[in-house]
């Protein structure tokens, strides 16, 4: 990981994905956790202060050494204890069905082998459990899309590898998960930025 990945991305996506419009969103979007759950991409922290009250325990998996220092105040002041305990949602080291529940906001888009990820979330979520998530990815209009497939080789230098043409729904769906329930919209700003889905899914 060079300097500009390490250093400077995550302040980047910190102020970017932080934003304060964006805690209502956050709330609802980790409204169907409950139990022990595991959050890929845990990032600063910002969904640490809205867990329902039904939450645990979190295991946070982040990359970032940065990100985690960073997420510190945050992580102290939760209700439920949060423990770092991965780098790398493509390959968890926990036993088969150990969560209850697995949450992702603003994760997907950057995941190398998204299906490996998805994958690992279903093996250690215990049958029946859920998985939340709250992402930006490929938007519903044809034109935006359009734009999205010529900014996405930018985007993805500048990004840490931030996609903007993954379909949500669909490569939650072909990891085997079950939809509940989704809503996909547009936030305020650019449309190729701010194409957002939001739902949760169970684990057959």
């Amino acid at each position: 990981m060079g300097w500009y990945e390490d250093q400077v991305l995550p302040r980047i996506i910190e102020k970017t994905c932080g934003m304060e419009a964006m805690n209502k969103l956050r709330v609802a979007a980790c409204e169907p956790l409950t139990g022990s759950v595991i959050e890929i991409g845990f990032g600063s922290g910002f969904n640490a202060p809205l867990y329902p009250d039904g939450v645990t325990s979190v295991t946070a998996i982040e990359p970032s050494d940065v990100a985690w220092q960073r997420a510190a105040t945050r992580v102290s002041a939760a209700a439920a204890p949060i423990t770092r305990a991965g780098l790398d949602g493509q390959r968890l080291d926990f036993p088969d069905n150990t969560f209850d529940s697995a949450l992702s906001t603003f994760t997907l888009c950057t995941i190398p082998d998204l299906p490996a990820a998805l994958a690992e979330l279903r093996r250690v979520v215990n049958p029946g459990g859920t998985f939340a998530f709250f992402e930006h990815g490929s938007a519903p209009d044809a034109k935006v899309q359009r734009w999205q497939r010529r900014l996405e080789p930018i985007q993805k230098r500048v990004g840490g590898g931030c996609h903007l043409t993954r379909n949500v729904r669909e490569v939650v769906t072909a990891a085997g998960w079950e939809i509940v329930g989704a809503d996909s919209f547009y936030a305020k700003g650019p449309k190729t930025l701010g194409a957002f889905t939001m739902g949760y899914a169970r684990n057959p």
